[in-house]
């Protein structure tokens, strides 16, 4: 999603590769036709491996597709593990490659993405910063200065693009039997809240516990662990909703009364909806946010943080409503293009 202004601003120069992380075909099916990106001229296949396995599946099937089909650049966007698969086939391969998303920093080392960004980063020879604070991040680490360029973010057009106008959201709250301001909107993905019994119950109570009805988005992922786990009835003390298409969560984001979630992407999205957002993490890359939009915290703090939003909600809205957000002006694909045509000397 992140990728798509700038795949369009390229047209014909641009091919998608796939690597398959996200292997939901619904879920991949809805973001070419919500976005209108080409259909990839490679997937391989890599969801549903370890992470070791699918850095290093990653690397080697992008170095072939580089050797059959040879680019003047690679671009990669954020910090999985396909992000840090291409960054390092195209090092390998000596092809010059940019990174969307540069310079978030979390400082919390048990974060595989920290390590993937991180590591990104030092091979990447076009740094594409959302913001004035990423940037110092890098030149913190000693990245000379002429390789960075502080774009703002793509989340801001790619949501200004997607989301639904409001008659269009009052109708799929009406499919789905809701109300505005009338639930709280939920996702849980991260390793650290839903991969052992303990968090995740911890998680799921605190929702279950709040004072509207929790919706959640259940990412696959937290569906198989509390499957594995036996948290089955806490989960369904909730309303679960499978996977969106993006337009259709940006709406239920616009219309919700808060959110909860441990996405790094729905921080950002929380600013550009004006929704208050309960980060259920120990550290976060988006500090932009923080005291803002956003407030960082343990599944204790969820219940006492989202009912005093949900108190003084009216206020709370307008508040956030006058904020602009901190990432950028919707222009970060446009800026992004041009600092890799400079970087290629176009």
């Amino acid at each position: 999603m992140k990728l798509a202004g700038i795949v369009r601003l390229l047209g014909d120069a641009a091919r998608v590769v796939h690597t398959g992380q996200h292997w939901d075909p619904t879920l991949w099916a809805d973001v070419v036709a919500e976005l209108g990106l080409p259909e990839p001229v490679a997937s391989l296949g890599i969801g549903g491996l370890t992470r070791g396995e699918q850095i290093g599946r990653g690397v080697s099937l992008v170095d072939a597709h580089l050797a059959a089909e040879p680019a003047l650049a690679v671009v990669v966007q954020g910090d999985t593990n396909s992000t840090l698969a291409g960054a390092l086939a195209a090092n390998a391969r000596g092809v010059p490659l940019a990174h969307v998303e540069a310079g978030l920093r979390s400082g919390d080392r048990a974060m595989p993405e920290e390590h993937n960004r991180v590591l990104t980063d030092h091979v990447a020879d076009l740094l594409l910063a959302p913001t004035e604070t990423s940037a110092a991040n890098l030149a913190a680490e000693s990245i000379p200065a002429e390789r960075v360029a502080v774009t703002g973010n793509t989340v801001v057009e790619a949501a200004a693009a997607l989301l639904p106008p409001p008659a269009a959201r009052a109708g799929v709250l009406d499919s789905l039997g809701l109300t505005r301001n009338g639930y709280v909107l939920a996702t849980l993905h991260r390793p650290e809240n839903v991969d052992a019994p303990g968090p995740l119950a911890a998680a799921l109570e605190a929702l279950a516990a709040l004072p509207l009805p929790v919706v959640i988005a259940l990412h696959p992922r937290t569906a198989a662990s509390a499957e594995r786990l036996g948290l089955g009835a806490a989960l369904a003390a909730l309303r679960v909703l499978p996977p969106l298409p993006y337009g259709r969560f940006l709406a239920l984001m616009a219309e919700a009364a808060a959110l909860v979630s441990d996405s790094g992407g729905v921080q950002e999205e929380a600013s550009i909806v004006k929704r208050p957002v309960f980060v259920l993490r120990r550290s976060t890359e988006r500090p932009e946010v923080l005291g803002t939009f956003a407030t960082l915290g343990s599944p204790g703090e969820v219940v006492p943080t989202v009912s005093g939003w949900l108190g003084d909600l009216d206020n709370v809205h307008e508040r956030l409503e006058a904020m602009p957000t901190p990432y950028g002006d919707g222009t970060a694909s446009e800026r992004s293009v041009a600092a890799l045509l400079g970087l290629l000397g176009g």
